[in-house]
């Protein structure tokens, strides 16, 4: 099979689009002919060997996917050949064919094509975890969103709307900035020219934001803290900006506030029955025209490393997606 190829850690620039065997059925599995799939960062850490898990190489990149099902392993009873699923797992997605563990795969609603599919179960299935299962988040209270204009920041501008909450967008140009508050964001701070602490204390009239959500980290994170009100949340997603960032504790102390960590997959596994009852709901939102996943470019698979590129450049705004098969 045909498929974006890394055959050994290191810089992007390595990826070659090559073959690599076609995948054999397992019990527990099913295999996914891939039609689409959606590009997330910890895929460009997966290929530097920076992730936490690190496959074995040569594998093809991508943790997320949508396709169709073509065949079953034993044991497999909830799934058969020709269900449109998606996908999400350590590696696999950027290839023809993908071996999916029966238990990854959520079913695709009738009103979803396979494109927006392989865009959807990472940025929401991660936001709605962190506003919902970690933040509690109520309406009426106020949430800051970091990387706003990216994937997961998109989802949680749409999901806090959805939720009641107002929303503060921040991203680091004007142009993206138009992208948040066309999904939903009532106001938004470009922190490349603006003081991000001041602003969200402006906008909020002193009193502070109630939950964080920071998939950024680097210098945004002890600023988007010391913003938060008394017992504020907030939510560690991730590292876009590339160091992880130390913070003075003595901040939680003095806000009586919490640092939450965010780690969607690992809870996945945890918790299938309520990961996916969340899909059941943001399925339904979904439907209901509330959520509406901006793919702001698609590759075909000849040109999957340019998706790569663009978002360890941070240029990307919505998600990316590679168009892999005609599934």
């Amino acid at each position: 099979m045909r498929a974006l190829v890394c055959r050994a850690f290191g810089p992007l620039d390595d990826l070659k689009v090559g073959d690599l065997p076609d995948p054999a059925i397992a019990p527990g599995h099913v295999i996914v002919d891939v039609a689409a799939a959606g590009l997330n960062f910890p895929d460009v850490l997966c290929v530097q060997g920076l992730y936490q898990f690190k496959p074995e190489t040569p594998f093809a990149p991508g943790q997320e996917g949508a396709g169709v099902v073509a065949e079953v392993g034993d044991g497999v009873t909830h799934l058969k050949p020709g269900d449109r699923v998606a996908f999400v797992q350590l590696s696999g997605a950027i290839a023809e064919k993908a071996l999916v563990p029966a238990n990854m795969c959520i079913p695709v609603p009738d009103g979803m094509d396979l494109t927006t599919a392989a865009a959807f179960s990472m940025a929401y299935g991660t936001s709605f975890y962190a506003l919902k299962q970690r933040a509690g988040l109520r309406a009426g209270e106020t949430l800051l969103v970091l990387g706003a204009a990216g994937g997961v920041g998109l989802a949680a501008v749409e999901l806090g709307k959805a939720m009641g909450a107002t929303v503060i967008a921040a991203a680091s140009s004007a142009e993206k900035l138009k992208a948040c508050v066309a999904a939903g964001a009532d106001h938004g701070i470009n922190y490349a020219d603006e003081d991000l602490k001041a602003r969200a204390k402006e906008l909020t009239g002193g009193a502070g934001v109630n939950v964080v959500y920071d998939p950024v980290g680097g210098p945004y994170s002890e600023p988007a803290l010391r913003s938060l009100a008394w017992e504020g949340r907030h939510l560690v997603v991730g590292f876009a900006a590339g160091e992880i960032p130390k913070i003075p504790l003595n901040l939680t102390l003095l806000k009586s506030c919490q640092i939450v960590g965010v780690f969607w997959g690992a809870w996945t596994f945890r918790d299938p029955k309520a990961a996916a009852a969340n899909f059941a709901e943001l399925h339904a939102l979904f439907d209901a025209g509330e959520l509406k996943p901006v793919i702001s470019e698609t590759y075909d698979l000849d040109h999957a490393v340019d998706g790569l590129r663009a978002l360890a450049e941070r240029r990307a705004v919505g998600k990316l997606v590679v168009a892999v098969g005609g599934a």
